[in-house]
Protein backbone atom coordinates (compact mmCIF):
# COMPACT_ATOMS: atom_id res chain seq x y z
CA UNK A 1 0.00 0.00 0.00
CA UNK A 2 1.40 3.57 -0.74
CA UNK A 3 -0.32 6.58 0.37
CA UNK A 4 0.48 9.65 -1.16
CA UNK A 5 -0.73 12.86 0.63
CA UNK A 6 -2.47 15.51 -1.26
CA UNK A 7 -1.15 18.70 0.59
CA UNK A 8 1.68 19.79 2.33
CA UNK A 9 1.78 21.70 5.46
CA UNK A 10 2.49 24.28 3.28
CA UNK A 11 -0.69 24.49 1.31
CA UNK A 12 -3.19 22.51 3.24
CA UNK A 13 -6.37 23.93 4.14
CA UNK A 14 -6.34 25.08 7.88
CA UNK A 15 -7.75 22.72 10.10
CA UNK A 16 -10.28 21.96 12.93
CA UNK A 17 -8.47 18.98 14.55
CA UNK A 18 -4.40 18.87 15.02
CA UNK A 19 -3.92 15.70 16.81
CA UNK A 20 -0.36 15.19 17.66
CA UNK A 21 0.89 11.81 17.97
CA UNK A 22 3.70 9.78 20.38
CA UNK A 23 6.82 10.80 17.79
CA UNK A 24 10.61 11.88 17.33
CA UNK A 25 11.00 15.62 17.79
CA UNK A 26 9.36 18.39 15.31
CA UNK A 27 11.18 20.41 13.09
CA UNK A 28 11.15 23.92 13.09
CA UNK A 29 8.78 24.27 10.15
CA UNK A 30 6.43 22.06 11.84
CA UNK A 31 6.34 23.71 14.92
CA UNK A 32 5.85 27.10 13.00
CA UNK A 33 3.08 25.50 11.57
CA UNK A 34 1.70 23.81 14.69
CA UNK A 35 1.65 27.06 16.37
CA UNK A 36 0.11 29.47 13.39
CA UNK A 37 -2.70 26.36 12.82
CA UNK A 38 -3.50 26.47 16.43
CA UNK A 39 -5.07 30.24 16.25
CA UNK A 40 -7.89 28.65 14.45
CA UNK A 41 -8.72 25.40 15.41
CA UNK A 42 -11.05 23.98 17.54
CA UNK A 43 -8.52 21.78 19.39
CA UNK A 44 -4.83 21.05 19.22
CA UNK A 45 -4.36 17.58 21.41
CA UNK A 46 -1.48 15.29 21.81
CA UNK A 47 -1.08 12.03 22.98
CA UNK A 48 1.47 10.29 24.68
CA UNK A 49 4.87 12.06 24.51
CA UNK A 50 3.33 14.17 21.63
CA UNK A 51 2.80 16.79 24.73
CA UNK A 52 7.06 17.11 24.29
CA UNK A 53 6.07 18.81 20.44
CA UNK A 54 2.85 20.40 21.62
CA UNK A 55 5.42 21.76 24.53
CA UNK A 56 8.32 22.80 22.03
CA UNK A 57 5.52 25.16 20.30
CA UNK A 58 5.78 27.37 23.52
CA UNK A 59 1.91 27.24 23.70
CA UNK A 60 1.72 25.41 26.58
CA UNK A 61 3.49 28.07 28.38
CA UNK A 62 1.81 28.80 31.77
CA UNK A 63 -0.91 26.22 31.43
CA UNK A 64 -1.67 22.50 32.52
CA UNK A 65 -0.28 19.20 30.65
CA UNK A 66 -0.03 15.85 30.85
CA UNK A 67 2.20 13.33 29.15
CA UNK A 68 2.87 9.59 29.61
CA UNK A 69 3.61 8.50 32.87
CA UNK A 70 7.12 7.34 32.27
CA UNK A 71 7.63 10.85 30.82
CA UNK A 72 6.39 13.31 33.62
CA UNK A 73 9.69 14.38 35.02
CA UNK A 74 11.51 14.76 31.85
CA UNK A 75 8.46 16.98 30.87
CA UNK A 76 8.83 19.12 34.07
CA UNK A 77 12.52 19.49 33.83
CA UNK A 78 12.50 20.28 29.80
CA UNK A 79 9.65 22.66 30.24
CA UNK A 80 9.27 24.14 33.99
CA UNK A 81 6.96 26.58 32.89
CA UNK A 82 4.42 23.88 32.52
CA UNK A 83 2.37 22.69 34.88
CA UNK A 84 2.75 18.86 34.31
CA UNK A 85 -0.51 17.16 35.82
CA UNK A 86 0.67 13.67 37.38
CA UNK A 87 -2.19 11.38 37.05
CA UNK A 88 -4.67 12.88 34.71
CA UNK A 89 -6.08 10.56 32.01
CA UNK A 90 -6.03 13.88 29.75
CA UNK A 91 -6.08 17.56 30.24
CA UNK A 92 -7.50 20.86 28.73
CA UNK A 93 -7.05 24.32 28.54
CA UNK A 94 -8.89 26.18 26.05
CA UNK A 95 -8.30 24.75 22.76
CA UNK A 96 -5.56 22.99 23.51
CA UNK A 97 -6.01 19.13 25.28
CA UNK A 98 -3.03 16.63 26.27
CA UNK A 99 -3.86 12.54 27.07
CA UNK A 100 -1.51 10.77 28.97
CA UNK A 101 -0.91 7.94 26.85
CA UNK A 102 -2.42 5.88 23.89
CA UNK A 103 -6.01 4.77 25.81
CA UNK A 104 -6.08 8.12 27.36
CA UNK A 105 -5.77 9.66 23.66
CA UNK A 106 -8.65 7.28 23.01
CA UNK A 107 -10.70 9.19 26.34
CA UNK A 108 -9.46 12.57 24.75
CA UNK A 109 -10.55 11.90 21.09
CA UNK A 110 -13.66 10.37 22.36
CA UNK A 111 -14.21 13.86 24.46
CA UNK A 112 -13.39 16.16 21.02
CA UNK A 113 -16.03 14.33 19.73
CA UNK A 114 -18.65 15.23 22.80
CA UNK A 115 -18.11 18.68 22.18
CA UNK A 116 -18.69 18.31 18.13
CA UNK A 117 -21.91 16.55 19.47
CA UNK A 118 -23.04 18.43 22.36
CA UNK A 119 -22.39 21.80 20.46
CA UNK A 120 -25.14 20.83 17.86
CA UNK A 121 -27.10 19.02 19.49
CA UNK A 122 -27.93 21.47 22.32
CA UNK A 123 -29.64 24.15 20.03
CA UNK A 124 -31.92 21.08 18.32
CA UNK A 125 -32.84 19.64 21.49
CA UNK A 126 -33.48 23.36 23.05
CA UNK A 127 -35.83 23.83 19.83
CA UNK A 128 -37.26 20.72 20.10
CA UNK A 129 -38.32 21.40 23.60
CA UNK A 130 -39.73 24.91 22.96
CA UNK A 131 -41.76 23.39 19.70
CA UNK A 132 -42.85 20.56 22.19
CA UNK A 133 -43.84 23.04 25.26
CA UNK A 134 -45.94 25.35 22.45
CA UNK A 135 -47.92 22.22 21.30
CA UNK A 136 -49.00 21.29 24.73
Amino acid sequence: MKITPTYTIANAPAPKVIVIPAQSPASEATKAWIRNATKNTDVTMSVCTGAFVLASTGLLSGKSATTHHGAYVDLAMQYPDIHVQRGARFVESGNLASAGGLTSGMDLAFRVVQRYFVARSQPRQLLCSNIRARAG
